[in-house]
């Protein structure tokens, strides 16, 4: 029985080449002369540290152009508080979200039965499985997911025939 997975997953190394290029224009930029701006990364854990407020933000919009740039989607980055570190520094933790919740899992079965087509859908961990009997339904349950869900990016692998 032809199948697919939906899953939404980040590519580690186009991250860390987005976070290294990060860091390196941080370092040789002239408004970040002598300040102690850089980013961290911990499996999918980013830390940002800055001077102030200010430059925080500064950090975060290089490294958002960077990842743009490396074609790393920036809708899986969940924002933390921006927290006190001593005097004015501050240092902020961005997630990198890696998988399908089940919330979403479940909104997306729920949108492929209510769309009445020849397939099934199931969860299977951080992924959706759909199983069909034709390639075009399968295709069709893409595209209907593709207009459906737009808040996190989705990729459609492990395609069998």
């Amino acid at each position: 029985m032809p199948s697919f997975d939906i899953a939404s997953e980040v590519d580690k190394v186009e991250l860390k080449n987005a976070l290294e290029q990060a860091n390196k224009e941080i370092t040789n930029r002239f408004d970040f002369k002598g300040s102690d701006a850089r980013i961290e990364q911990k499996e999918f854990e980013l830390t940002v540290y800055a001077d102030d407020d200010f430059k925080l933000g500064q950090v975060k919009d290089v490294l958002l152009n960077k990842m743009a740039k490396r074609g790393v989607d920036v809708r899986l980055l969940d924002e933390k508080t921006r927290e006190k570190m001593g005097g004015d520094k501050v240092k902020q933790i961005i997630t990198v979200k890696n998988g399908i919740e089940t919330d979403l899992a479940k909104r997306i079965v729920k949108a492929i039965k209510e769309a009445k087509l020849k397939v099934q859908a199931s969860i299977q961990g951080e992924t959706v499985r759909v199983t069909g009997t034709k390639r075009d339904d399968l295709q069709e349950a893409i595209a209907l997911c593709r207009k459906q869900i737009d808040d996190v990016p989705l990729q459609f692998n492990n395609f069998r025939d």
